[in-house]
């Protein structure tokens, strides 16, 4: 399983960032696919996940009401659009999956990928 995330960068708060993670060597109808947060010092969290058999989602609290994962139709791609993003939403944006369920949130996680950078700041 192979994940390669873009989109990231440096916003000022209020902004919104689209981020892509082309999924490969899974099929995306059988397994859910999260997007993770990684900041030094913090344990990791999930911040959206997406059951793609179902059309599911489920989402970190404090994320409600300003993101959104997709599926983009007919590609291996999934999508975050972060919009009124906050400082707190700094960080490593990575994908997962546990690799053997379609469950939401995923708490186990078997694959990532590398991530990319999102920083909001003045």
């Amino acid at each position: 399983v192979q994940f390669e995330e873009s989109g990231g960068g440096l916003v000022q708060p209020g902004g919104s960032l689209r981020l892509s993670c082309v999924v490969s060597g899974v099929n995306l109808d059988y397994y859910s696919i999260a997007w993770f947060r990684q900041v030094p010092g913090k344990n990791n969290e999930g911040v959206a996940c997406l059951r793609i058999n179902e059309g599911s989602t489920h989402y970190l609290d404090s994320v409600k009401g300003r993101f959104t994962i997709s599926r983009d139709d007919g590609k291996n791609t999934v999508v975050l659009q972060m919009n009124n993003l906050k400082p707190e939403d700094t960080g490593l944006y990575y994908c997962a999956t546990d690799g053997f369920s379609s469950r939401c949130p995923v708490t186990y996680v078997g694959f990532r990928g590398e991530g990319t950078q999102v920083t909001v700041t003045q």
